[in-house]
């Protein structure tokens, strides 16, 4: 093993990375354009007033992937000697905590004002010597920006299945739901032109309350790769990857047992594999380091792993602790 080892990713991952990259910086374009369009037709609109706010907190999560991959990829040195990878993490709380703050304000306000009855008047405009109804203009920029808000949350849900982006996955999961929170505006603004003076507050509270949930999910699997639990899949399950490292090292004829502890950090694992030696093995330290360099091929997220040869592996004990 190589002290202070940088990480690269293998040239097809690397090709996907860029794409990511770029499509981040299209959200941030087509969202600085959305949050113009809406500011102009806002109105008093509650419904319109949460949508323009998730839409704020929407460039979040881009934010945070752009910033993470100016730093993640960075040689390890003295003070950060496993690298700059839990930038990506620290990306994914930061996103996390925004939509779970800005969502949360949103439904109070929201449901404050649905308790006081409070009603949301829309006026009328002059556009171009027409006097309108603002209703209209605001219904036709909601529409607008449904659609590239799914198609962008399509492309970036696959690349963060490939690239076991968590960050990016967050953020494909918050524009493919743009759409419901652009419907849900559109119905209480119309339930308003339709006198239904609460349809307005019940559309905010949705919109919010959607938000909310996003940023609690977030949260929970953030906090959990930050506290080194078990690695999992962008899907939230448990990643096999572990069970199969250990199953290739107890295959090594001069292992008698084996236990991997592996964590998340970033888009990459590290860990150490504990092994027990068979009785009489020679040159234990170079079977240890050629099987440490083989389980690193094994998947291209196995970034660093040191195999370290021990008396004897207490699994029940490490079996206990685990559960608390």
């Amino acid at each position: 093993m190589i002290a202070y080892e940088a990480f690269e990713m293998p040239p097809e991952k690397a090709e996907l990375h860029k794409r990511a990259v770029r499509l981040e910086w299209w959200t941030l374009a087509f969202f600085a354009v959305t949050i113009a369009l809406v500011a102009l037709v806002l109105g008093q609109s509650q419904a319109l007033k949460a949508a323009w706010v998730e839409d704020l907190i929407s460039v979040a999560p881009p934010i945070a992937f752009l910033v993470a991959a100016r730093f993640r990829d960075r040689a390890p040195d003295k003070e950060h000697p496993y690298g700059y990878h839990r930038s990506v993490g620290i990306g994914f709380l930061a996103a996390a905590v925004a939509l779970l703050a800005l969502g949360g304000y949103i439904l109070v306000d929201s449901l404050i004002r649905l308790i006081t009855r409070e009603r949301a008047p829309i006026g009328l405009v002059e556009a171009f010597g027409v006097t309108v109804w603002l209703g209209w203009p605001m219904i036709a920029v909601l529409t607008a920006t449904m659609i590239p808000a799914v198609i962008l949350g399509r492309k970036k849900h696959k690349l963060a299945r490939e690239l076991h982006d968590k960050v990016l996955l967050a953020d494909a999961e918050m524009n493919r739901a743009d759409w419901k929170t652009a419907g849900a505006a559109v119905a209480g603004v119309i339930g308003i032109g339709a006198g239904l003076w609460w349809a307005d507050a019940v559309a905010a509270c949705l919109i919010s309350a959607d938000v909310v949930r996003d940023g609690v999910r977030a949260m929970r699997t953030a906090v959990a790769d930050l506290m080194d639990t078990r690695p999992r899949t962008v899907d939230d399950q448990p990643d096999p990857l572990g069970d199969q490292l250990t199953a290739m090292a107890l295959d090594e004829p001069w292992v008698a047992d084996a236990l991997i502890r592996l964590r998340e950090e970033g888009h990459v694992f590290v860990g150490e594999l504990l092994v027990t030696p068979v009785a009489g093995t020679t040159d234990v330290p170079e079977r240890a380091a050629d099987l440490a360099a083989r389980l690193r091929d094994v998947d291209w997220r196995m970034h660093d792993l040191v195999v370290a040869p021990v008396p004897s592996i207490p699994h029940a004990e490490f079996s206990r602790s685990s559960d608390h």
